[in-house]
This record gives structure tokens, sequence and C-alpha cells, in this order.
């Protein structure tokens, strides 16, 4: 076909496909709980060599790993194969931790920004009661 012509008309699939250098298209989710297809899994392990991108280590048979979103979906990430790897369990819910931490500092600092605070205690001063540090808990303050 000449270049003329190409240019002209729609990309279709094989020819995105061309373009990004995939022989197939990438798996894209419909929805951030779409589970990933078991033909995306087996292509996921070949790309990474059926090593955890995280420690680097080899998964070996009976290791129990999982197949984890490189940027949280929590924090803006896509459900796409392009943003899948394998981890190791152990590793998986470190990172975890990291990102839900990471999701609420970012969620705390724009509340501040726009003015939106959380009381910090249901009690007090303005309300006549202060911290007994020694016994632990707020009491009524006795003014004389």
């Amino acid at each position: 076909m000449p270049d003329g012509e190409r240019l002209g008309r729609a990309c279709g699939e094989d020819e995105a496909a061309a373009m990004t250098g995939r022989s197939t298209p990438e798996w894209i989710g419909k929805t951030p709980d779409t589970p990933i297809p078991p033909r995306v899994k087996l292509r996921i392990w070949e790309r990474e060599g059926g090593r955890c991108y995280l420690s680097g280590k080899k998964i070996m048979p009976g290791d129990a790993f999982q197949y984890e979103h490189v940027i949280a979906l929590c924090n803006g990430g896509e459900n796409r194969e392009s943003n899948i790897k394998l981890a190791l369990t152990a590793k998986h819910r470190e990172k975890t931790a990291k990102d839900v931490a990471e999701k609420k500092k970012v969620a705390r600092v724009r509340a501040k920004h726009l003015g939106i605070h959380k009381p910090k205690s249901a009690l007090s001063k303005r309300d006549g009661y202060k911290f007994n540090w020694a016994k632990g808990r707020y009491e009524k303050e006795v003014r004389e």
C-alpha cells in the first residue's frame, strides 16, 4: 500500500501495534476491577522473565506472588498491561503500605490547602477540657 493511502485512513489495531513495536495490542481493563485475563498474565510473566520487579528475585515454584500495579490504582495508575508487573507477596505488601501512606498524605495536604480541617479532638480547650498526661485522658478544667 502506498504511503499516501496509509496516512489518509484511520489507524487500526494492527497499525497501532506496529507503531508501538508490539505484535499484539496492549490489554487495558475496562474498569479498575477488571481481572487480568490468563493470556495477559502469561505475557507479563514472559516480559518480566519470572522475576519480582521489587526485589529482583527469580520467582520459583511454590513462591507466593501477585500481579502488581507499578503506579497504584488509588494513586492514579491505570489497569493496563504496561502498568502491571510481578511481585512477591511480601514485597507487594510493603509497597502497598507505602502506596496507601502516599495517598493519605496527598489527601491530607490537599484538604489543608483547601482549608478543610478535621478537628484534632472532640474535647478541646475551647470546651473547657485539658489533657491530663498523668492519667492519659481529657478532664474538665477546674477554674478557681
